[in-house]
């Protein structure tokens, strides 16, 4: 696939880092704890944990996003990867952004203002480019 957008590029190359280098992360053991809330307090995901160490669900997290990351750069030159990877990186973003909804004291108000915790908030533009990508490449595939 070719464009020409810098913003759409420059976007989706700024995803794809996050995604490297998070998933890179996950490998760690502080990464796997600090996931560990978020994960253990989501009703669809709490139970890996009855079957999985931290550890190792950590593992997987970061391999899903590792492969999404280096297929959203693939992307740039087959449409279906791109295809695939845009979903896949919509379905991982959407996810993140439902712990704002199922991790306790995630919200909470700060000198009269209602905060919460911005590293999950800043998937919703991460869920923006993720959208664009899978416009772009279910077009391509189309015409």
């Amino acid at each position: 696939m070719k464009t020409t957008n810098f913003g759409y590029l420059f976007g989706v190359l700024g995803v794809s880092l996050v995604l490297l280098w998070l998933g890179v992360y996950k490998f760690t053991a502080t990464e796997a704890k600090l996931i560990e809330p978020l994960i253990v307090n989501h009703p669809l995901l709490s139970w890996v944990y009855q079957v999985l160490s931290v550890q190792t669900v950590s593992n997987l997290i970061g391999s899903v996003e590792i492969l999404v990351g280096i297929g959203l750069l693939l992307g740039f030159k087959n449409a279906k990867v791109g295809l695939v990877s845009g979903l896949s990186a919509v379905g991982i973003f959407v996810v993140t952004l439902s712990f704002m909804l199922t991790t306790p004291d995630t919200w909470k108000v700060s000198d009269g203002v209602l905060i919460t915790n911005f590293f999950l908030l800043k998937d919703w533009v991460f869920l923006a480019i993720a959208i664009m990508v899978v416009e772009t490449h279910r077009g391509a595939l189309k015409g």
